[in-house]
């Protein structure tokens, strides 16, 4: 039976890896690492199938807990939270799940982390030909109680081809369109945090729509898809 429900175990153990990074205590506590691991990944295996329920998910990503130090300041060789990620199907569904389970630190993510340099063009083509339907979906009172203002990097003068006095710069300067939610560690442990992991990306379809809609026409809203 998949898992439902977060355990303070998991969280505890997290508090613990995060004073003890380091791999003597945490081979001399692998076998709980793994047991606690198996109910988490229970846990997204149950979010994915509720997003089956309202969505078309072609796969799910467990992150491993260990770290690739090559290339960081930072040495600690461990994870000190669980996080996994939900690709949506097929060429018609564009955008993506994200959730992580940290102590003090949990949340949701989605949106678009990194668009291809063909599909920031073709986003900021539309925002610089009509942004209004992209604005109405993204500042609907009931989309930004979930999930509040779209958050993400962005260049920071025009770019190139763009009018930097263009009405709606704003957008078109981003890099990124992504939305995120917080999680106090009492709401994440509850019985309910499920239902709300899944209510909260239920509330995303109308922002993932609008950009799937965009990202497989051209600008005079006719298919690229074959």
């Amino acid at each position: 039976m998949k898992s439902t429900i977060i355990s303070k175990k998991a969280f505890d153990f997290l508090n613990r890896l995060a004073k003890n990074n380091n791999r003597d205590w945490f081979e001399a506590h692998k076998p709980e690492f793994k047991k606690l691991e198996s109910e988490i990944k229970s846990f997204y295996a149950q979010v994915q199938e509720n997003l089956n329920e309202h969505d078309d998910i072609e796969k799910m990503k467990m992150f491993r807990i260990y770290r690739d130090v090559r290339f960081s300041k930072d040495k600690t060789p461990y994870k000190a939270h669980f996080a996994g990620s939900f690709s949506r199907l097929g060429a018609h569904l564009r955008g993506g799940y994200y959730l992580r389970l940290k102590p003090g630190e949990t949340f949701l993510a989605t949106g678009f982390w990194e668009p291809n340099k063909e599909d920031l063009f073709r986003i900021r083509k539309e925002f610089e030909m009509d942004a209004s339907d992209f604005r109405k979906v993204i500042g609907e009172k009931s989309f930004k109680a979930v999930w509040g203002e779209i958050q993400g990097d962005g260049v920071k003068t025009a770019p190139k081809g763009f009018d930097k006095e263009h009405p709606e710069i704003d957008l078109i300067k981003r890099k990124q369109f992504i939305f995120v939610r917080n999680f106090t560690d009492k709401e994440v442990l509850s019985e309910d945090f499920i239902n709300e992991v899944d209510k909260s990306f239920k509330a995303i379809r109308p922002f993932f729509n609008i950009m799937s809609d965009i990202l497989t026409t051209n600008l005079n809203g006719e298919s690229i898809l074959d």
